[in-house]
């Protein structure tokens, strides 16, 4: 294999490419790019066996071939090398890395040896989306997902694609995101509805990796997904179990609903959480007489502060509801419309934040327990 490369180029790939190298003892190929010719594009590879990233670029191929070499070190070396031209060449199990005054040889593993990235059983049945609507709405859930060792099934996004929707959702189990993009806003060759949930690590690359200017395509199997964009790839096992019925948390009713200015409101939790406590509480008070809530916080050590915001106030008044102010403003960073609605039925049952104008959008978040 001997190949002629734009240093941008190759530096782009293997940043894209370097979140699926993984550090193994029992398997050291995974720290490993494999480099290979696919007609006539350079493919660069990696996986961590759960998820795997695959790049095209372009470059001149004098010889066709493939092989496996380490990626923190080949990586180093085009970052730090300054020549807008890397000449690369296979010599038996070596990859010889040259510009006009530098030369290096890397050991390498051939490219056989290199884990065999799985296939979709059926690329008929997909999904064909906007990227920047699957990514905004991907933003705008990722916050309430975490990892959790207890609870596995929820460490990732659910899709929840039903025909006429695709609803994207998250949870740590203390707050709840979920975005519903109407099927006017994709297109499907699938013939029935399913959910599958994707690794929270996955989702956080599809907004590193994917570009907003390409089209995106999604495919499903029973254990794994694929993304599709231009030239970027990105393969990752699903989540085994069943997602929580989420639905049933949210509100349907509330004792009172407040309608406020979101940019007053996200001011306010700032201000006010320079006073919290170890839990990061805010507290929230609601007054219909002088249609105000007040958001505010008391710190033994420190004093109290109080933000008193104009309200459109419905329903019954309440004087303590404490949240945690990190969630809150999760939600609210996640809404671009002007005012948001608050639902609110006492510091045991769980709020509900939307956009006034946009239905597509909730986040519910728990009050903290005393």
């Amino acid at each position: 294999m001997k190949l002629i490369l734009f240093r941008d180029n190759l530096k782009n790939g293997l940043s894209i490419a370097e979140k699926a190298v993984a550090e193994s003892a029992n398997l050291p190929i995974l720290k490993n790019v494999l480099v290979r010719t696919v007609g006539n594009k350079i493919q660069l590879t990696t996986t961590n066996l759960e998820l795997a990233i695959t790049k095209l670029i372009s470059g001149k191929i004098l010889e066709e071939g493939s092989l496996s070499i380490p990626f923190s070190t080949f990586y180093s070396i085009v970052s730090n090398t300054t020549h807008d031209r890397i000449h690369l060449e296979k010599n038996e199990s070596n990859f010889i890395v040259k510009t006009d005054n530098y030369e290096a040889k890397i050991q390498g593993i051939p490219g056989d040896d290199f884990p065999l990235i799985p296939k979709i059983e059926n690329m008929e049945n997909s999904m064909e989306i906007s990227p920047v609507v699957f990514q905004d709405a991907l933003q705008q859930v990722i916050s309430a997902a975490q990892m959790s060792d207890i609870r596995p099934e929820i460490s990732g996004i659910l899709f929840d694609f039903q025909m006429t929707f695709l609803k994207l959702v998250a949870t740590d189990s203390f707050r709840l995101a979920e975005k519903t993009i109407p099927s006017s806003q994709f297109r499907h060759t699938f013939t029935s509805g399913f959910k599958a949930t994707i690794p929270l690590r996955t989702a956080q690359e599809l907004l590193r990796v994917l570009s907003r200017e390409t089209p995106l395509s999604i495919h499903f199997d029973a254990n794994q997904v694929l993304f599709r964009s231009d030239d970027t790839e990105i393969m990752s096992r699903l989540i085994d179990g069943t997602y929580p019925d989420y639905e049933q948390i949210i509100p349907r009713e509330s004792e009172t609903e407040l309608v406020l200015n979101r940019s007053h409101l996200m001011n306010a939790v700032k201000l006010v959480s320079n006073f919290s406590g170890k839990t990061n509480d805010v507290r929230l008070a609601a007054d219909s007489e002088r249609k105000t809530v007040s958001v505010y916080s008391v710190n033994q050590f420190l004093g109290e502060n109080n933000y008193l915001i104009p309200a459109k106030i419905t329903g019954a008044e309440f004087k303590d509801i404490p949240f945690n102010w990190r969630y809150l403003l999760d939600g609210l960073k996640a809404i671009s419309e002007e005012n948001v609605v608050f639902r609110l039925s006492g510091n045991s049952k769980p709020a509900l934040i939307r956009p006034s104008e946009n239905g597509s959008y909730s986040y519910i978040v728990m009050p903290i327990r005393a």
